[in-house]
């Protein structure tokens, strides 16, 4: 009986070679070459996940409704459509003072523990807070006043540390809205005007009253309210200083108890000017401010130049470029005062 072959070989099964002889030391050659070939085309899926970035976000008001429309949905609208995706190349951790400036600290704090790659700063006391700690971490302030004049950059077009953002205005506004009193209300004889030193300094504010006074021709008086449980004694202030009209100047504090304000401008019956159109209430005059929206769409944009390596320190501080009026006609017929058709027809919405 003839002896088996392989493969039609000359070669004896069970001689001691493996029966596919020189063949099988190439296959398993070519197979190797193949499985590197495939992992330096293809990397492993542990490769390919794609950075994800860890952006922490302190605010000092509540994130209630109106905060989250004007705010929080537009800067997360403006990441989306550079790219970032929550859950995949992005994690966002917000932390709220709720109108309470003394927990800043220990709320920044607790996302420092977290590593961001980039700190938001949403208001003038988070900001102040976040200059004040040196962080290494880049911080993009949102919805400030005049950074320089509150120390937190040097040059607008290299703020020259590690902060950097867009500022809402400052003075400027400030001089608008006494302006809009004046014209809404020609027979005021003396204008208060409410802030909160936790957010804003006195002697630098009492210097632009004192400029503006000249400007008006009226007396404006400064009045101080730190807490809610201060707003009634401010108020009372307010009586007993002859105010005859009121500015409210934005603040966290003011923003997060809004509601209360509104109940005391009607009660004193007082024309009022607003610094956002959500804060305005049912018997307010007038608001005029920076479009939060936009401002922080904007922001989305600047935080993700920094996350691709832009510096902070050379990244220009950007003032917002729109800004809204706000008329509330009918709040103005309620206490007897006709609105110029100037104000109207510049107005870019009228309240009918």
């Amino acid at each position: 009986m003839s002896t088996p072959t392989c493969a039609g070989r000359n070669q004896r099964v069970g001689s001691g070679r493996a029966c596919d002889g020189g063949q099988s030391g190439g296959m398993r050659r070519r197979r190797l070459l193949h499985i590197v070939a495939a992992l330096v085309a293809a990397p492993s899926a542990a490769w390919s996940q794609p950075r994800k970035w860890r952006i922490a976000f302190l605010g000092g008001v509540a994130p209630d409704p109106t905060t989250t429309r004007n705010a929080i949905e537009p800067f997360r609208q403006g990441l989306r459509e550079l790219g970032y995706v929550e859950g995949q190349n992005l994690e966002l951790q917000f932390r709220w003072a709720e109108g309470k400036p003394e927990r800043l600290p220990g709320l920044a704090a607790e996302l420092l523990q977290l590593n961001p790659d980039l700190l938001v700063a949403m208001g003038p006391g988070p900001a102040r807070l976040a200059k004040s700690l040196n962080l290494k971490v880049p911080v993009v302030a949102l919805v400030v006043d005049n950074p320089i004049e509150m120390g937190l950059i040097a040059d607008f077009a290299r703020p020259g540390g590690n902060l950097t953002g867009i500022s809402s205005f400052g003075s400027e506004i400030l001089a608008k809205r006494l302006q809009l009193m004046k014209e809404l209300v020609p027979s005021v004889r003396r204008i208060a005007v409410l802030m909160n030193p936790a957010t804003t300094t006195r002697p630098e504010l009492e210097v632009e009253l004192a400029r503006f006074e000249r400007t008006l021709g009226v007396p404006i008086v400064p009045i101080e309210a730190r807490t809610p449980e201060q707003f009634d004694a401010a108020f009372d202030e307010i009586a007993r200083q002859r105010a005859d009209g009121v500015l409210v100047l934005a603040d966290a504090t003011f923003w997060t108890h809004r509601e209360r304000l509104h109940e005391l401008v009607a009660k004193h019956r007082l024309p009022s000017i607003w610094g956002h159109r959500d804060a305005l209430p049912p018997n307010g005059l007038a608001s005029y401010q920076s479009d939060f929206p936009a401002i922080f769409r904007r922001g989305a944009a600047m935080v993700d130049r920094i996350l691709k390596g832009a510096k902070p320190a050379v990244t220009p501080f950007e003032q917002a470029t729109k800004l809204e009026l706000v008329i509330n006609l009918k709040a103005a017929q309620g206490l007897g005062l006709t609105v110029p058709q100037s104000l109207l027809v510049v107005a870019d919405d009228v309240i009918r």
